[in-house]
């Protein structure tokens, strides 16, 4: 899941005096970030429909991510200041919100790796900026003119990564090659010659009734320009320092962050900063090590009730029997999409509250297909006109049986990813923490137990099905495994794909495909097991509180009501949930 704008991008703000009393004083900081957040995050406003983004693309230059670094440090000082113990409940977690988040953003900028490496295998600004077409509101003539000026915006934004990027090859903190082949070839992709035929030109497919001859003759005319003198130059420009500086200086070896000046401690930090909990990469790596043993002792049963003797032998059956693949896009798109259907008429008896933004299911862009994932969420917006996205992968479809599919439909769209991003939206709190927070270890954590939650459904209703939600789950569990493996313990690239290869039913592509991911990304991969797992730990609590009394609808919105937060955040919170359901 991937594609929203996450957490406290912050601008340089008015330090207010003290107002009346706690109370006050924090609601007024907590405003004075919340506007700084939408000066700095123009495509984040534009999402709300505030109008002061427009045009902009936001600043990624080290200068500002210098400011942005100074400013949080003065707000965390006047958030110590405030007596946490004087707020109401409501705003105690709010408060407790913005701590952690200023906390963890102020530790990581300690670290070289967070100002220099700003991009994966998986992309970066320009994969992020390829998305615009789709990601824009494009109703009247001021969405278009938004749109047009950010195109003309692109060289500036490139320029700035590449400046930053270009010191990343410097200090010695670049990516490791093997993750990175391909990565030319994709940026590539978004350089056409005839600009008409390019996706940024799509929105100039049908003039709106809304806007003038003349003023579509001019939009157009600048939209072209923007595209041959701006866009296209500056992917060419990235693409040449890509091929010609930083390529070459690729790392090889050992290919964990434990490799690079400063490693041992930036991972650490990274754990921590994924899972919102104080774990250590060799509790995490334990961990998972005791995941993967369960996981594979249900699969060994799974397999046996299918008939096979051995959990690899049913695992090489499931991977290559051609009855579990399609050969057709259009055909694995609409069974997915009808699957997801089935899926939606189980939301009323698992909640109580269900958000107002449809989703949809789309394939994901075909310049960013290759080398990606299977499937990831894109979060929508209700002011813009933009439902939830559930992007699908239509390439290397031999790599994808459908047995994933109930799993993997779960996890991205709901129960998972778009119920709970979507419900946060709407949701009465203060809007810093509706669209401007994101824990990845809350927000991946409940699509994995949303994936568990398709038990209840009773979708897994064949081996192979609920063998597929086994395979997800070990998934998640190797993960741990292997994230630290990498990144703790020097594992090599090829240690970390034979134990996938092992421990999961996963094809070998998808399975070198994560394993690129794990490598340039490090820690986000442990965010999803260690969420889950806290999850269901809740979820048991209550159970055994509340006995008969338990009401799984109830549950599930008090997980949800409050948003993404911190694992700690949600604990204390449902344990005050609990003892107001027994009093």
């Amino acid at each position: 899941m991937r594609r929203f704008f996450t957490a406290l991008a912050l601008s340089t703000a008015i330090v207010s005096p003290a107002l009346a009393g706690p109370v006050e004083d924090y609601e007024a900081l907590r405003e004075e970030v919340w506007q700084a957040t939408l000066d700095s995050a123009p495509q984040l406003a534009t999402s709300i429909g505030d109008r002061r983004g427009d045009g902009k693309l936001g600043d990624i230059s080290l200068a500002e991510y210098d400011r942005q670094t100074a400013q949080s440090r003065a707000f965390l000082e006047r958030l110590d200041a405030i007596d946490e113990s004087a707020l109401p409940g409501d705003l105690r977690v709010d408060y407790a919100i913005l701590k952690r988040s200023f906390e963890d953003g102020l530790a990581g900028a300690g670290f070289d790796q967070n100002r220099y490496v700003i991009f994966t295998n998986r992309g970066g600004w320009f994969t992020w900026f390829a998305s615009l077409p789709h990601r824009s509101p494009l109703f009247t003539k001021a969405d278009y003119e938004s749109y047009v000026s950010r195109l003309e915006a692109f060289a500036k934004v490139n320029d700035d990564g590449i400046a930053r990027s270009r010191e990343a090859v410097a200090r010695g903190l670049t990516q490791p090659c093997g993750p990175m082949e391909g990565l030319e070839d994709r940026i590539s992709q978004q350089i056409v010659e005839d600009h008409t035929q390019s996706p940024f030109w799509r929105p100039f497919g049908e003039q709106p009734s809304t806007i003038s001859d003349a003023d579509w003759a001019a939009l157009t005319s600048r939209a072209s320009a923007a595209l041959q003198e701006s866009v296209f130059p500056s992917y060419r420009e990235f693409r040449d320092f890509y091929v010609e500086e930083y390529k070459p200086e690729c790392r090889t070896g050992t290919p964990g962050v434990l490799a690079t000046p400063g490693g041992e401690e930036y991972y650490a930090y990274r754990v921590k900063s994924f899972t919102t909990t104080e774990m250590t990469p060799d509790e995490v790596h334990d961990l998972g090590l005791s995941e993967v043993a369960r996981i594979r002792a249900e699969m060994v049963e799974v397999a046996s009730s299918a008939g096979y003797d051995t959990r690899e032998a049913y695992i090489e059956h499931l991977r290559t029997d051609p009855q579990y693949y399609m050969t057709d896009a259009d055909e694995y798109l609409r069974y997915t999409q009808a699957l997801a259907k089935e899926i939606d008429g189980w939301m009323p008896k698992l909640f109580g509250k269900l958000p107002r933004q449809p989703y949809t299911v789309s394939p994901i862009p075909a310049a960013q297909a290759p080398g990606n994932t299977t499937a990831y969420y894109e979060r929508g917006s209700l002011e813009t006109g933009q439902p939830g996205i559930y992007r699908l992968n239509l390439t290397e479809l031999d790599q994808r049986p459908l047995w994933e599919l109930p799993a993997l439909g779960v996890h991205e769209a709901v129960p998972g990813h778009h119920h709970q991003l979507a419900l946060q939206q709407e949701l009465d709190i203060h809007p810093l923490r509706a669209n401007g927070t994101f824990f990845t270890a809350f927000v991946e954590g409940w699509g994995l137990y949303s994936e568990r939650l398709g038990i209840e459904m009773g979708l897994y209703d064949t081996p192979a099905k609920e063998m597929g939600r086994l395979s997800y789950e070990m998934w998640r569990a190797a993960r741990l495994v292997v994230d630290t493996g990498i990144h703790a313990k020097g594992w090599s690239k090829q240690q970390a794909v034979d134990f996938m290869l092992d421990n999961t039913a996963l094809s070998p592509g998808n399975i070198d495909a994560e394993v690129n991911r794990y490598i340039t990304w490090p820690g986000q991969a442990l965010a999803y097991k260690i969420g889950e797992l806290k999850i269901r730990e809740l979820r048991t609590r209550a159970e055994e509180a509340l006995g008969a009394e338990f009401d799984l609808r109830a549950f599930h919105d008090a997980v949800l009501e409050n948003g993404a937060v911190p694992l700690s955040v949600l604990e204390q919170h449902i344990d005050r949930w609990i003892a107001a359901q027994e009093g």
